[in-house]
């Protein structure tokens, strides 16, 4: 059961992880490693070389949902864990599913199934887009910003317009597994279903620390440099994704 309330520095670690499992998500991606004994969330920050109110604005907005101010975190810290939920997508998360996905479905004599890893490719393919393009264009902006430079031709307003929802199309794989395969082996399939389930929640939880505390908080430092353009040159439109199919599973 989850406990209710914010975190802070003087809380356990040990405390919050077994209050919030899915928390070693996030200290994953800011380098924390277990093997911490009873250390506050501040002492092992510390240990860690982790900005302590960065983490608790990441942990605080999956437990309670409410952003913080962008002026409390350190945006190199956070430019740090985006990037490593990049690559823990990119890299993990994703192969291991398609992995799943080959052990659960016949794909040799079953055109559904050929169907399904076929979208599932072309979903890991968009996301290769949509992480490439804050890897290569919007995080080097913001280190720009960083060491005082002011980038020309570029805003985080222009990445705020065309940020989409990369979780969207695997929705929609999700369904097509539900209504349409049949499958003699119920506990890969299921098993693999669940994955994607859980990834789909953990893209909408990055998407959103993106749009509620790294877009502000860059937007507070394009203030501060007095940075920013409001129009957009070629190349720094993100990738279009399609737009996603609403409702569950019907």
């Amino acid at each position: 059961m989850y406990r209710i309330g914010r975190y802070n520095s003087d809380d356990r670690m040990c405390d919050l992880v077994c209050d919030r499992y899915p928390v070693l998500l996030i200290m994953s991606r800011f380098g924390i490693a277990l093997g911490f004994g009873d250390k506050t969330i501040g002492e092992v920050c510390l240990d860690s070389g982790v900005d302590t109110a960065t983490f608790l604005a990441v942990v605080n907005m999956h437990a309670d949902d409410k952003a913080p101010d962008p002026e409390t975190i350190s945006v190199a810290a956070l430019v740090s864990y985006l990037r490593n939920s990049h690559n823990y997508f990119l890299d993990f998360r994703l192969p291991a599913i398609r992995r799943k996905l080959i052990e659960a479905i016949d794909c040799s004599h079953n055109d559904v199934a050929f169907a399904i890893l076929r979208f599932f490719d072309e979903y890991v393919a968009e996301v290769h887009k949509h992480m490439d393009y804050e890897e290569q264009k919007v995080f080097p902006y913001v280190e720009g910003l960083l060491r005082g430079e002011h980038p020309e031709g570029y805003s985080i307003d222009i990445f705020r317009r065309h940020h989409d929802q990369v979780e969207a199309k695997l929705a929609e794989l999700k369904r097509i597994i539900i209504r349409y395969y049949p499958s003699g082996s119920t506990n890969e399939l299921n098993g693999v279903l669940f994955d994607i389930f859980t990834c789909e929640r953990d893209l909408a939880s990055h998407n959103d620390i993106e749009d509620r505390l790294f877009i502000p908080a860059i937007k507070r430092l394009e203030e501060r440099t007095g940075s920013g353009v409001s129009g957009t040159q070629p190349g720094d439109m993100p990738p279009k994704q399609p737009a996603p199919k609403k409702g569950g599973c019907r």
